[in-house]
């Protein structure tokens, strides 16, 4: 079996996987980093968004050996992105989370969008954010969050 060295959220971790192993369960079996959800397993409601290198993926579709030399940002090292703090801070004023189980990757797929986009219109936030399900129907609130943390930026 490989053996694969990654950077999580600044951190060296080395696995012994199967090539084709989804990060999400590298993430959360092997390293026991729990933050990322497993939502559907097909990419398609953003529960398991990480960042490679800056940029919001889905943890589920974005195999071990694809990762490479890309540094990983998860929920759990999220205070330590540029916009971070604030979109956390803003989660918390707007009373985000219900259920709170896609909110890891709604903050990932938000701090991608602050870090490309520091100022975003609605417009943007909206097409960033499209792929991100929330079954409790916070989006209101998410929206005005973003909007929040971008402003006190």
């Amino acid at each position: 079996m490989p053996r694969y060295t990654i950077t999580v959220n600044g951190t060296q971790r080395t696995v012994d996987a199967v090539p084709n192993t989804p990060l999400l369960w590298v993430l959360r079996d092997a390293f026991a980093m729990s933050g990322t959800k497993y939502g559907c397993g097909l990419g398609q409601c953003g529960a398991c968004t990480v960042h490679l290198d800056g940029r919001a993926v889905r943890a589920c579709m974005t195999p071990i050996a694809g990762v490479g030399l890309a540094r990983v940002t998860t929920i759990e090292g999220l205070a330590a992105a540029p916009s971070g703090q604030s979109l956390l801070d803003a989660w918390v004023a707007e009373d985000v989370p219900q259920c709170g189980y896609c909110q890891p990757g709604q903050l990932m797929s938000a701090s991608a969008l602050l870090a490309r986009t520091p100022r975003p219109t609605s417009e943007q936030i909206d097409a960033a954010m499209s792929g991100n399900l929330c079954r409790c129907g916070t989006y209101t609130r998410i929206k005005r969050a973003i909007v929040r943390a971008a402003a006190s930026q």
